[in-house]
């Protein structure tokens, strides 16, 4: 039938994503439209600590003295280790009364001060020294270590590139299953989406970094992170 037109569309293969949607497109006539998901996994570039200053006191004064020790005990920290205490981030500050609720009045009997610090690391040999230390000088409540991507043009772009070949090769099959042969490109659509896999949150047992032991993340090798990326793309048909 070289005289009867021919539309052709690809059965799509489920995404990573769930929420990957297929674009409404009108199938046009010596066609073949598919999709795709790709991927490109590259090792992360940037530790992330977090932990939470907290400080209790009979008055909001102390508490929050007893807390800007603690907030000075980190800067001290990050300078031993050849970190500029500016690259620390401030989530949230917060100054909140502490309620006897078995009294009918509500008495305050106190007050809290809580704030929440983030240390990013481009150097993953002093992860354990920043948070062997912090542990060490009694700074808050806990810690947890996370991995992650903070660069991730050129990965989101390797990952389209991948999804790209999968959909041509897709629609390469298709149409020689057909009898046609596959032309240019001629429209397309890219999701991509950043799959962090990240060393779960782990607090940080003062007692434990205090036995002089190695860290529980010495020696071993924060798992890659995975970039995926979703192509739609519709090609002519010879």
């Amino acid at each position: 039938m070289k005289n009867a037109s021919l539309s052709l569309a690809a059965v799509f293969v489920l995404s990573f994503f769930a929420f990957a949607q297929t674009p409404t497109l009108n199938a046009t006539p010596n066609t073949i439209f598919v999709g795709s998901d790709g991927k490109f996994e590259t090792p992360p570039d940037t530790a992330v600590i977090q932990f939470n200053i907290s400080a209790e006191a009979d008055s909001a004064k102390k508490a929050y003295e007893q807390a800007s020790e603690q907030a000075e005990a980190t800067r001290q920290v990050l300078r031993a280790n050849g970190i500029d205490p500016k690259s620390a981030e401030i989530g949230f500050f917060s100054v909140n009364p502490q309620y006897d609720w078995k009294n009918p009045k509500h008495k305050v009997i106190g007050y809290q001060v809580r704030t929440s610090v983030t240390i990013k690391l481009k150097d993953f040999s002093k992860v354990a020294p920043v948070t062997g230390q912090l542990a060490d000088a009694s700074v808050g409540e806990s810690q947890s270590l996370t991995y992650t991507l903070d660069s991730t043009e050129e990965a989101k772009n390797k990952a389209v590139a991948d999804a790209y070949r999968r959909a041509r090769a897709s629609a390469q099959a298709l149409a020689s299953a057909s009898g046609r042969t596959l032309g240019e490109l001629s429209y397309a659509t890219v999701d991509t989406f950043e799959n962090i896999r990240v060393v779960a949150p782990m607090p940080m047992a003062r007692r434990a970094m205090a036995a002089n032991v190695p860290a529980p993340t010495e020696e071993f090798s924060p798992q890659n992170v995975t970039v995926t990326a979703h192509v739609n793309a519709l090609f002519e048909l010879k």
